[in-house]
């Protein structure tokens, strides 16, 4: 058995040197030729980069490194990179890369585990940028700022250009330092099938009732009367049940997200402010004149968590889905409800993630035409009445490399070289057409995206828009993610359930989060811990000019609606709406 043991372990040895003798420009023309097309880069402008990427990479293996681990969530974009990237950074290089694809909550899980013991499990993460605000204030994850300016400079890529990603402001701390490089990108939109809306005996029926046209609705008044009038008046299409809403409302961390991701702020809870609200942020967390240090969430504190513009925005979510969903969908995860458009019998959905759009193009579809064209469209949401010009339209997920302080230099700088490798101008076209996460902008502005907008929905014509950059992830108000973040889902369950009003869940999650705030200000924190405002009246802080906003005494403003086409016209002359 050890006699076969050494046989083998000789023979993975020889294998491993033979991959890393055959490594180079003979592998990276065959990828070049068989995989990364289309690209924005010519063959030999993309040969070019390669053979920086070759020669990086023999520095490091004559210092040792043969493998290395990292780590992201399960998407579409990151299986792509976990199977064909990571082989072709493997066969050109000849470092192995172990990249791991697990759920979001245990990348953060993992990720807290690494902070707390000060040694980090990988290599090199995919992290959300929501966690800029934590990352930032440990003091435990590396400035990529530093690093590729220092340590790091001789790996990194000459033509990487960081102008290029389009989100490398949410990746962006306090400080004016960048901690993280996006890896993929996907925004929350209205979804909405085109089809339907089309329909001129559905269009006459809509205006009868309401007095405005049938179309993508502009405000949540107009949501609201659409959901219903597709729920309680037209009931059916081609025999099936038709529902004017879709959502998800079971007790379960994913719960949290629904909320987190700038539901607030849809409804018009926060300050104005782009990326998000100053001083009051989506989560209402208000930080200090510093920009940085966070004073509280509870109203009683100058937060806005328990204002009335975020209770208006929990009972509206918890009223849209007992009335116009389909009943099964308060006992759904956001992983089981992402599917339920696709099947052909939802008219329109207000809160609906783009990663979701590679899966919705399918052909034989029933919300896909026989030529392979989309039956739905996707738009910017529509604003509560709370919300105002200038402030945070929704929310975009910017998953983004991440290294720890003090890991191994060797390699960090490894897991650096794959991180820019999976994201280089080489590679990124393509992974943007497989995945539909875009990173650069020049891949958005790309002939193939021009030629095929058409298939998209919509979703080229937002990226290219000045649109984008209102929808956001979460900033950098929220000082600890993970600590903070657990707190949404429990309170928002016990409202969904009737257990609690929507006040009394929002009072509780506002006091919770301003005791986390508490204790992480007697814990001290490396930069910018809170230091929360005493509780005083909270009538002294509600107000008509800036948040936390006085309840409106019309909650329901008369429904508007805008014509498709002319939002797409708008667009595509660089107009936000």
């Amino acid at each position: 058995m050890k006699m076969r043991y050494t046989a083998l372990a000789l023979a993975a040895a020889m294998f491993a040197a033979h991959g890393a003798a055959t490594a180079g420009e003979a592998e990276a023309k065959k990828w070049i030729d068989s995989e990364f097309q289309p690209s924005t880069l010519s063959k030999d402008k993309q040969m070019d980069e390669m053979k920086w990427f070759i020669e990086a990479a023999k520095k490091l293996q004559a210092k040792g490194v043969k493998e290395i681990s990292v780590v992201s969530e399960t998407l579409t974009t990151h299986e792509y990179e976990s199977k064909t990237l990571a082989k072709a950074f493997e066969e050109i290089t000849g470092i192995k890369v172990k990249h791991d694809l697990i759920q979001e909550g245990d990348v953060v899980e993992k990720l807290q585990t690494s902070m707390q013991s000060g040694k980090s499990i990988y290599d090199g993460w995919v992290s959300d940028s929501d966690l800029i605000g934590t990352h930032y204030r440990y003091g435990k994850i590396m400035s990529l700022t530093e690093y590729m300016g220092g340590a790091g400079k001789e790996f990194t890529n000459p033509g990487l250009d960081l102008k290029d990603f389009i989100g490398t402001s949410f990746t962006t701390a306090p400080d004016g330092q960048l901690y993280q490089l996006p890896d993929q990108q996907f925004a929350n939109l209205y979804w909405f099938r085109a089809d339907l809306f089309a329909r001129k005996d559905l269009q006459d029926k809509f205006k009868a009732k309401y007095g405005y046209d049938l179309g993508v609705p502009l405000n949540w008044s107009a949501y609201e009367d659409i959901a219903e009038f597709f729920s309680t008046d037209v009931k059916t299409i081609d025999g099936k049940p038709i529902y004017g809403h879709m959502d998800y409302g079971k007790k379960d961390p994913s719960l949290g997200w629904r909320f987190t991701d700038a539901w607030l702020s849809m409804a018009g809870a926060a300050d104005k402010g782009i990326p998000n609200g100053m001083p009051i942020d989506e989560w209402g967390i208000r930080v200090a004149a510093d920009k940085c240090t966070p004073t509280g969430a509870s109203v009683a504190r100058g937060g806005a968590t328990n204002s009335p513009a975020a209770v208006y925005a929990l009972t509206k979510y918890i009223d849209w889905m007992k009335k116009y969903a389909p009943k099964e969908a308060m006992g759904m995860t956001f992983g089981e409800s992402g599917p339920v458009p696709a099947q052909g019998q939802i008219a329109q959905q207000i809160f609906w993630y783009t990663a979701f759009t590679a899966d919705m193009t399918k052909k034989g579809l029933p919300v896909v035409n026989d030529d392979g064209s989309p039956k739905w469209r996707m738009a910017p949401g529509p604003n509560g009445p709370y919300w105002k010009q200038g402030m945070q339209n929704g929310y975009q997920d910017v998953g983004s490399w991440t290294f720890f302080k003090g890991h191994d230099a060797n390699k960090t700088a490894a897991a650096w070289l794959y991180a820019q490798f999976i994201t280089a101008k080489t590679t990124s076209l393509k992974k943007s057409i497989t995945g539909l996460t875009f990173i650069r902008d020049s891949d958005i502005r790309s002939d193939y995206f021009t030629q095929n907008a058409n298939k998209y929905g919509g979703l080229i014509e937002f990226y290219r828009s000045p649109a984008r950059v209102a929808w956001t992830p979460t900033g950098t108000n929220v000082p600890d993610y993970p600590k903070l973040a657990q707190l949404w889902w429990k309170n928002v369950a016990e409202a969904v359930t009737g257990e609690k009003t929507p006040q009394k869940a929002m009072d509780n999650l506002a006091d919770e989060m301003d005791n986390v705030m508490a204790r992480l200000e007697r814990a001290g924190m490396a930069k910018c811990a809170p230091k929360l405002n005493p509780k005083g009246d909270p009538a002294k802080y509600l107000s008509d000019d800036r948040a936390p906003w006085k309840k409106l005494a019309n909650e329901k403003p008369k429904g508007e609606t805008i014509d498709y086409n002319k939002l797409l016209s708008a667009w595509k002359e660089g107009k936000v709406r």
